[in-house]
């Protein structure tokens, strides 16, 4: 298979995987205490659409729990299958994460409005993991699921 159809691009394909995607584990989620950073009011926002949202934040040692789960301080610390991996990190800091990734193996993963690193991208749709890139995934859900 050719991994380039990892990639998605049309809405049709964000909005199956939208549609399939219940349990998202947020890679850079910020704590309440941020409440007005997309960090923190997207996974807010996916997890009043239905969606079960796993925090792992990168900072705030000091926070256990976020949106009332409990915080993860490593992506294989998470129990159960996650369908998609939504990322909240600069561009020049997601390869740092790609091995993890890989090693989780979720379905998705989504690189928030902003957020765009070629390589990882490919390195990961070649693992046989969709990938989003530069998108919002509260912007694409509202427009694209109904």
């Amino acid at each position: 298979m050719d991994w380039k159809t990892n990639i998605l691009t049309t809405d049709e394909q964000i909005a199956k995987l939208l549609r399939e995607s219940k349990r998202i584990a947020v890679l850079g989620i910020k704590p309440e205490s941020h409440a007005g950073q997309p960090a923190f009011y997207v996974p807010q926002y996916m997890q009043t659409a239905g969606s079960e949202i796993i925090p792992v934040p990168v900072y705030y040692p000091e926070v256990t729990e976020i949106l009332g789960e409990k915080v993860y301080r490593k992506l294989s610390d998470i129990p159960g299958e996650i369908d998609m991996i939504n990322i909240f990190r600069r561009s020049q800091d997601v390869f740092q994460h790609v091995d993890a990734i890989i090693d989780r193996k979720p379905k998705s993963v989504w690189l928030q409005l902003g957020i765009r690193d070629d390589n990882s991208a490919e390195r990961m749709a070649k693992a046989g993991i969709k990938v989003v890139q530069d998108l919002c995934l509260m912007v694409e859900h509202r427009a694209l699921i109904r």
